[in-house]
């Protein structure tokens, strides 16, 4: 996070955009990917000068009815038009309690309660919190499940382990900068990308392009070494009363190889951990 992140939003926005997706010509040769300033300003109906000042961080006040312009030119969706009023400074301080670390222990209990669904919570910046059973055996791969940016970019067994890697890399620097916009200040998600940055050109290059959305419901393309493929779907869902904690609960199709494939997966974690035990 940068001290002008709503000018690079900006900014990154306008270079995903041609004149022929918003309706205009274009003409003569651009030096730059996307539209002009100029354009933008004319979208959006107000003077170009302003707009450039707010993309050179020289204007950080806009107004919401500003902002609504702007949204509309760069044809931002709801969660890319709440991460550019957020950047803005349009929610005060301290509306939104800070994100809560520990689970509670009715929350660890649902968590059992998905014997079939490998089940777990987040915090913001992808931390698991906690996991069930299933969960722990899905992950087991990693050398570590402790932060799920981490793990995607940093640990090996990652490239294998989603099928689609880039699409998973995409969609979890995508949560961070919409959790980003929500709380600027949250010191575990500041930290962690600072980290990232740092250890992988990947993570650095996907949080520039300012992509932002948070997911609810997607598909997941996994490859398990000890049951091969699994094609799941999984819903998330906002933990009430533990701000900023995620539930997040994978499932297969009911009776399809993938569901008998997790079925297999948590025997055989079960059998493990029961030799374990009877060794110690």
């Amino acid at each position: 996070m940068t001290s002008n992140d709503l000018g690079d939003f900006l900014r990154a926005r306008r270079a995903r955009l041609r004149p022929g997706d918003v309706g205009l010509a274009s003409y003569g040769a651009r030096r730059v990917a996307g539209l002009r300033r100029e354009e933008v300003a004319v979208l959006a109906g107000m003077n170009s000068d302003y707009y450039a000042r707010l993309e050179q961080g020289r204007e950080r006040s806009p107004s919401p009815q500003i902002l609504d312009s702007i949204s509309s030119a760069l044809r931002m969706d709801d969660e890319a038009r709440e991460h550019l009023f957020r950047l803005a400074g349009t929610v005060p301080e301290g509306v939104r309690p800070r994100p809560r670390e520990t689970v509670g222990s009715a929350l660890r209990q649902l968590l059992d309660g998905y014997p079939n669904a490998p089940a777990f919570v987040l915090n913001p910046a992808t931390d698991f919190l906690a996991s069930n059973a299933l969960a722990d055996a899905l992950f087991s791969p990693f050398e570590s499940v402790d932060n799920l940016a981490r793990m995607t970019f940093l640990d090996p067994a990652a490239r294998s382990f989603f099928t689609r890697w880039e699409r998973a890399a995409e969609a979890v620097v995508a949560a961070l900068r919409h959790a980003a916009g929500l709380d600027a200040h949250y010191r575990n998600l500041h930290d962690l990308v600072g980290s990232l940055a740092g250890e992988s050109e990947e993570f650095a290059a996907l949080w520039s392009s300012h992509t932002v959305y948070g997911k609810t419901r997607d598909g997941k393309e996994l490859l398990h070494p000890d049951v091969g493929p699994l094609s799941l779907t999984f819903q998330t869902f906002d933990v009430r009363g533990a701000s900023g904690q995620q539930l997040v609960v994978y499932q297969a199709e009911p009776d399809s190889p993938s569901a008998q494939a997790l079925a297999l997966l948590g025997s055989l974690h079960a059998t493990r951990h029961q030799g374990s035990a009877t060794e110690r």
